[in-house]
């Protein structure tokens, strides 16, 4: 990229679900951010941010965040603001977590989930989880990619984990094998 191409700057992601049947417990679906060094681009993250937390910079932040799916439209929102990020991460990962606190959920028991990643009005990526239904989290925005000082490029593909939220936010990043 150069010249006029700025790359990615400022993106949006957006998660959303229907409620949970009468009766059933709540489904609460939650965004994840995770950034990772240019010294250590598949590493452990450098952090994550997730409900109740932030990026130390400011620049990653949920803005919406629902425990059950009752919203209108989008349920939970995120943004990612990686023109602003520091040069010394060179990779966003972004992810979808089923909170596991009543029951055993996979995306397979969740009614009608959908993200859309985006980048002011420019859909990057619209999708549901109908490839991934057994898996309790997913990443999502697989990658972006810091290419140089002139932007982030943005690298689609939801791949499914059988994970707990802890041990998915560790490793959500990692190199995995086909």
């Amino acid at each position: 990229m150069s010249g006029l191409n700025k790359g990615i700057r400022k993106v949006e992601m957006a998660l959303k679900w229907d409620p949970s049947p009468t009766g059933q417990p709540p489904t609460d679906l939650d965004i994840v951010a995770a950034t990772y060094l240019a010294s250590d681009p598949h590493g452990a993250p450098a952090y994550v941010v997730h409900f109740d937390s932030r990026s130390p910079d400011g620049t990653i932040y949920l803005n919406r965040d629902s425990k059950d799916g009752k919203g209108f439209g989008w349920d939970e929102v995120m943004t990612l603001e990686l023109d602003r990020l520091d040069a010394r991460y060179a990779r966003v990962v972004v992810g979808v977590v089923i909170q596991q606190s009543q029951q055993h959920r996979s995306f397979v028991g969740v009614l009608n989930p959908a993200f859309r990643i985006r980048e002011g009005y420019t859909v990057l990526d619209e999708d549901d989880f109908a490839d991934i239904l057994g898996a309790t989290a997913a990443t999502v925005g697989e990658r972006f990619l810091r290419e140089s000082s002139d932007g982030w490029s943005f690298h689609s593909g939801v791949q499914g984990f059988e994970d707990d939220p802890a041990t998915f936010t560790s490793t959500m990043g990692q190199l995995r094998r086909s």
